[in-house]
């Protein structure tokens, strides 16, 4: 694969003429005199004729630009693409229609890099953006293209209600789904954006400090500690990670007048120890809207479940490539291994609508479409990046592991809400009662203290009612 160089730009072909390739190019063209500018458009690529100056205007091409085109001129359509690299020299394509389907990406993704062209894409949410759209939203893989998932889920433009202009603040802005939280929540144009680090939000007195110094209107909680297998082996450090810290930030939301908290949670099973913390986290969610019912006060508290992240943190695209690179083989557990993969732009997506719909105390959980053979996902893989197929070691189910069902819909009680994809999460068992909660937690924040991981693991189950 043709590699990027950093002082000479690459000759670049736009595929797509709408308002996105208009407004790439735009952006593209005014950084010419940068020396380290990696790309230079010379031309669009569509399936109509663009409408320039010293044309006459033709039907419209798939994403009709909305205002007056930029002057580069319109090489070709759709199906030429891979001749057209090949004769105007092309080194890189840029595909710049947001909504084009996967098997379609997948197609000139293959004609481009079979040129030898390198390939950057838009992510289908820029749609949503409140402003234009630029260079530094060009991703080099399209996650969505690996997956047969549904429809993308575009981000509806009234979830500006809850962001734009607002002081918003966001935990684990450093992991992917909290990165691309902020990313998508800029969008939106919030008056500030604040992202605590780790051992703020560790500490209750710096987490009241902050909450005083900045008093985010809106919050997005989605730090935690998700590492199944070190969650397993430490409950007490996941218990201070997970559950303590959800409730420091609670309380000081609750005290400095927040307008709206967002827990992101997980639909893990909480007979594991990362399902059942996360479970707790959700108990003081849950708790926190009681209370402010109670007491007739503002915040909305509620929790999203979100599930298998393709390309989250220690998710399957984080492995895969180390893998590949020491030439395999790619571990699988099973030919028929299959998970409800989402990309991490989808499930955000979908957490901030959910986020928006709350009105106090909901736990919601996400629709991620049709289960996918693992198997199938590291063939698409292999072939967008235009590599030789890798061996896959099938290595079984580790001991111990239990089964985890790939539902199309969580298989706990759900009511469906008028987003398809969004159902509120009815609790398989009641969390503890609302009067017993405070004293609960504190037993369970006693001995994650002491490391006393018997108790934890004790205490977390009387907490959910889930049996860890």
């Amino acid at each position: 694969m043709t590699a990027l160089r950093t002082m000479t730009a690459l000759r670049t072909l736009i595929v797509g003429a709408g308002r996105a390739g208009q407004a790439l190019a735009r952006d593209l063209r005014a950084r010419d005199d940068l020396a380290d500018q990696e790309l230079r458009p010379i031309g669009f690529v569509d399936d109509a004729a663009i409408t320039t100056p010293t044309k006459t205007p033709v039907e419209a091409p798939i994403g009709t630009p909305t205002e007056a085109p930029h002057p580069l001129p319109h090489l070709g359509t759709l199906p030429e693409l891979a001749r057209l690299v090949t004769e105007h020299e092309a080194e890189a394509v840029i595909l710049a229609i947001p909504s084009l389907p996967a098997a379609r990406t997948r197609e000139l993704t293959a004609a481009a890099i079979g040129a030898g062209a390198v390939v950057r894409y838009l992510p289908w949410y820029t749609v949503s953006r409140c402003h234009d759209i630029i260079a530094a939203d060009l991703r080099p893989l399209d996650i969505r293209a690996l997956i047969d998932g549904p429809a993308p889920y575009e981000v509806p433009p009234e979830v500006k209600e809850i962001v734009t202009g607002k002081r918003v603040l966001v935990t684990g802005a450093t992991d992917p789904l909290g990165s691309e939280i902020c990313r998508q929540l800029n969008g939106f144009n919030p008056g500030e954006l604040y992202l605590p680090d780790s051992t703020t939000i560790a500490d209750r007195d710096q987490t009241d400090r902050a909450f005083r110094d900045f008093r985010p209107e809106v919050v997005f909680h989605a730090a935690g500690l998700r590492h199944a297998s070190i969650v397993e082996r430490r409950p007490g450090l996941a218990v201070t990670a997970n559950v303590q810290a959800t409730d420091h930030l609670v309380r000081a939301a609750h005290r400095n007048g927040t307008e709206r908290f967002v827990l992101i949670s997980t639909d893990d099973d909480p007979a594991s120890m990362l399902g059942a913390t996360y479970r707790a986290a959700e108990a003081i969610i849950r708790g926190a809207a009681h209370r402010t019912g109670k007491h007739r006060t503002r915040t909305v508290f509620a929790a999203v479940r979100v599930g298998d992240v393709l390309d989250g943190r220690d998710s399957l695209l984080t492995v895969l490539p180390d893998q590949i690179r020491a030439g395999g083989p790619v571990t699988i557990t099973h030919p028929d291994a299959a998970r409800c993969f989402a990309t991490v732009e989808e499930a955000v997506a979908l957490a901030l609508e959910a986020g928006r719909m709350a009105t106090g105390g909901e736990v919601y959980s996400l629709d991620l479409g049709e289960p996918m053979r693992v198997a199938d996902v590291v063939s698409r893989f292999t072939s967008q990046y235009n590599l030789p197929e890798v061996p896959i070691r099938y290595a079984g189910p580790q001991q111990k592991q239990k089964p985890r069902p790939d539902k199309r819909i969580p298989t706990i009680p759900t009511i469906p809400t008028i987003q398809p994809q969004i159902f509120t999460t009815i609790a398989d068992t009641e969390p503890t009662d609302h009067a017993q909660l405070h004293e609960r937690l504190d037993k369970l924040y006693k001995a994650a203290a002491k490391n006393r991981d018997p108790r934890v693991r004790q205490q977390l189950q009387k907490l959910t009612g889930s049996r860890a």
